[in-house]
């Protein structure tokens, strides 16, 4: 038996890593840009899981790929507005939490 991790394996227990450091960000930090940046990091180990499992046969399989890719734009576009709102709280109220 072969106990070292192929690269699939490898991408989607580091994905289950950085999705669980994010949710925890999300729930334990109290600061709304560390928010922000625990929520990336969340939806960045959801997409490394799904490119990690997102194989048949050996061969990738192109759905998750594409599932991947039009999360990370929607993921950047939803940073930016996350981002501006969090800058506007700042500029009415004078903090961030």
């Amino acid at each position: 038996m072969n106990a070292s991790l192929n690269a699939p394996l490898l991408y989607a227990c580091t994905g289950a890593l950085l999705f669980a450091l994010g949710a925890a960000g999300l729930i334990l930090r109290p600061h709304l840009l560390q928010k922000i940046l625990s929520f990336n990091i969340f939806g960045s180990g959801i997409f490394l899981v799904l490119v990690g499992l997102g194989q048949r046969n050996g061969v990738p399989d192109p759905v998750p790929q594409a599932m991947v890719l039009t999360g990370i734009v929607v993921a950047v576009s939803a940073t930016a507005l996350a981002l501006a709102l969090a800058r506007h709280l700042l500029l009415l109220t004078g903090r961030m939490r």
